[in-house]
């Protein structure tokens, strides 16, 4: 990854003012997001959702993840092996493991999803553009870069800012959806 010190700084103040929300608030802006996020109609007709599994101040997907599956969706997490992230196919949640940065992961015999419908991204920050600041580490931007799934950021409405400082290798979102909103970027 480029190094942008604008970018980083962002990261930083928007990782400090997410993670301030209290678990409560975090808990309830979740459930008004996957309840958005349900309702659309990109959802209902995807067969196949890459998800992630959330951590720390997330917008909380486990319980997306469970309805997703009860919905007879295939799903499928990331997992990151020397470097390379893939999303492997999952049928239970209680069949994942501790992957890369101890985020639970499926295990490495999990098949592997090829192609998705649909993409659910995680995000620092966003701009109503689409464009995303994620962890810095490149993960999701070189994977999407070759899958031409929709993209849809899930977020808090407080991590949208004016604008993002775009680097070559980042990949915009499609679909921005927040507490308060749903923005359709392309």
């Amino acid at each position: 990854m480029t190094l942008n010190p604008e970018k980083d700084a962002l990261r930083k103040h928007l990782l400090e003012k997410r993670d301030s929300t209290s678990f409560e608030l975090m808990v309830i802006h979740s459930e008004k997001i996957i309840s958005k996020l349900m309702k659309t109609k990109v959802i209902s007709e995807a067969k196949s959702i890459g998800c992630y599994y959330s951590i720390g101040s997330e917008v909380k997907t486990v319980e997306l993840i469970t309805q997703l599956l009860n919905g007879k969706k295939s799903v499928s997490l990331p997992r990151i092996s020397n470097g390379t992230m893939t999303f492997r196919i999952i049928d239970d949640l209680t069949k994942l493991e501790k992957g890369e940065f101890d985020i639970p992961a499926p295990k490495d015999n999990a098949p592997v999803q090829k192609k998705h419908d649909v993409i659910l991204v995680p995000c620092v920050g966003l701009d109503n553009g689409g464009n995303r600041v994620g962890y810095g580490q490149g993960f999701y931007d070189k994977y999407l870069e070759g899958d031409n799934a929709i993209k849809i950021a899930l977020s808090y409405s407080k991590q949208i800012v004016k604008s993002i400082p775009v680097s070559a290798e980042d990949i915009k979102m499609d679909w921005i959806i927040t507490e308060r909103d749903v923005i359709k970027t392309s």
